[in-house]
């Protein structure tokens, strides 16, 4: 992992979707004491810039200058008494996030680009050396000098636009979380025994990792294949099997994941449903000290059977007919 930006500082995260739990979990995976402060917003006390443009759940990490009531005379007075360690051109950018702050952003905006001008900045709103993130949510307000966005290029992955899709495949976004939850950096290989079309694969690929797909159905592997062609320039690895009974030594990869079947019958004609997810978790176990399983049911006691510790669970909402369980696993 490449070297942290300024351990010793405290960050601002500004996180993305609805579950803040989520996004500061997956969050960690690039930061160190990660800690939600008002809903949208994190703090954390070291980030690993490199990391964090691969998150999906996280927009932006800005050194922070401090933290603050969320108001224009609080943010001004921070500015006007914090020591400044750069200058040059800069650029102010103000949010209120989720509408929760109700402060004036233009104001803001304009209030601490006036502060900053008379300690010797000038602005400059195309093409600044520096750009102030001023995020407030609720009653706070965390004022900051951008070090790290992620890349949102999710759109350009979407399930439809790839060479092959199949209903049912999961959002590019997701996936990338689930991969990032599950190890994936550069130099770790990551499993998915059960790929499908290969959206997790494409995910983890992208950030840097080895992958190895297993599917039951050779059309599936055939496809993914596909997919992971168009969009990786990597090391991947298609093969047909079955998820109860890896083709791997033990203690083969860095992390699993796995989005098990929802309520249907398995494709593999002799394995429940159950059997299938329970076997799967066992092998998976035996394969990597950690994994990321995804289902429409919390798989825990099946997990703990399987000899497995559950960390963490979380329930994400897709549709009113649909919440995916999301649980985190360590051996």
């Amino acid at each position: 992992m490449p070297p942290a930006v300024g351990r010793e500082s405290v960050y601002g995260l500004e996180l993305a979707g609805e579950d803040d739990a989520f996004a500061a979990r997956e969050a960690a995976c690039a930061a160190s004491a990660v800690d939600v402060v008002a809903p949208g917003l994190a703090t954390a006390r070291g980030v690993d810039a490199d990391r964090l443009r691969t998150l999906a759940y996280t927009h932006r990490a800005s050194r922070l200058l401090g933290r603050c009531a969320a108001s224009v005379d609080a943010a001004r007075s921070l500015v006007e008494a914090a020591t400044m360690d750069r200058s040059g051109t800069v650029a102010v950018r103000a949010r209120d996030v989720r509408g929760t702050a109700a402060v004036d952003t233009r104001r803001l905006e304009r209030e601490l680009g006036a502060a900053l001008v008379d300690r010797g900045f000038t602005v400059d709103l195309d093409d600044p050396d520096h750009e102030l993130r001023v995020c407030c949510a609720d009653d706070t307000c965390l004022v900051g000098w951008l070090v790290a966005e992620s890349v949102r290029d999710y759109g350009d992955r979407r399930p439809t636009d790839r060479p092959f899709f199949q209903p049912g495949s999961m959002d590019p976004l997701d996936a990338r979380a689930l991969v990032n939850l599950a190890g994936a950096e550069p130099g770790a290989t990551i499993l998915d025994p059960m790929c499908g079309t290969g959206g997790t694969l494409i995910e983890a690929g992208l950030v840097g990792a080895r992958v190895v797909g297993v599917d039951a159905q050779r059309k599936m592997v055939r496809g993914a294949r596909e997919n992971c062609r168009a969009y990786l320039d990597g090391e991947y690895h298609l093969l047909r099997g079955d998820a109860t009974s890896l083709p791997l030594r033990d203690d083969a990869v860095d992390g699993v994941v796995f989005d098990a079947p929802y309520g249907r019958q398995s494709k593999i004609a002799r394995h429940s449903l159950t059997d299938l997810v329970g076997g799967a978790l066992t092998e998976a176990a035996r394969v990597a000290p950690q994994a990321v399983v995804v289902g429409d049911r919390p798989w825990a006691e099946t997990a703990a059977d399987a000899g497995w510790t559950v960390e963490e669970t979380f329930e994400r909402p897709v549709h009113r007919s649909l919440t995916r369980y999301v649980l985190l696993l360590r051996r």
